[in-house]
């Protein structure tokens, strides 16, 4: 066989390979994001779920919902959801004004829920957009509703049936059951979930999918 015969067998089979492999890639990455958006889906039906509890338990909260700046539902499901494996404390923080949507986790860190409650919703009332951006940051200290009274410079929250957890938030505590619970949440950690926030890449076929690199930079 001649040498540039030989030369373009050598070419195409490394433009076969190389193909393969991105085809691979691209259908791994699209299992990912599915996977992904099959999380968000999941955490949006509990919040929906989370609101229609509190709805029924405290009905006046709806308009409080309805006109707040942001808010936020954290589910302690306690049982795995779905891929995420572990669910406790997955949620969703909304901007009502900029319509930003961030994932959160939540962790508590001794104090908060420690009562032998599994499952339980925090719906977190957020006034303003300071409140927002030190919440979807995770930098959020939540005190005692004591506290956060004496700090916010008032006795009790300002929203009917909620207890203020920090500046500008405050939190309706409920159980699956539909119980409102007077348990602080000092020391729970509540921060954005990078793995279901991840940044979008627009593939060649238009569909909007998570890079490879990005869901591994992002699940650290």
């Amino acid at each position: 066989m001649k040498k540039p015969a030989i030369v373009l067998m050598v070419m195409m089979l490394l433009c076969l390979m190389t193909s393969a492999a991105w085809a691979a890639d691209a259908d791994k990455t699209a299992k990912e994001q599915a996977k992904i958006t099959k999380a968000q889906t999941e955490i949006d039906e509990l919040s929906t779920k989370a609101l229609a509890n509190l709805y029924a338990k405290i009905p006046a909260a709806e308009k409080v919902i309805q006109d707040c700046y942001a808010y936020a539902t954290l589910s302690n499901t306690g049982m795995k959801l779905g891929w995420l494996g572990d669910a406790h404390g997955r949620g969703v923080a909304i901007n009502k004004v900029t319509k930003e949507k961030v994932y959160m986790r939540m962790k508590e860190m001794g104090l908060g829920f420690g009562l032998g409650v599994k499952e339980y919703d925090l719906i977190f009332v957020i006034s303003t957009e300071d409140a927002w951006k030190s919440f979807v940051s995770g930098k959020v200290k939540f005190a005692t509703s004591a506290d956060a009274a004496a700090k916010d410079g008032k006795k009790g929250g300002s929203v009917d049936g909620a207890s203020i957890a920090g500046d500008g938030i405050w939190v309706y505590q409920i159980t699956k059951k539909g119980l409102a619970l007077e348990a602080s949440i000092k020391g729970t950690k509540i921060y954005p979930d990078k793995k279901l926030n991840a940044p979008q890449k627009e593939t060649e076929g238009g569909a909007d999918v998570a890079s490879e690199k990005e869901l591994k930079e992002t699940g650290k």
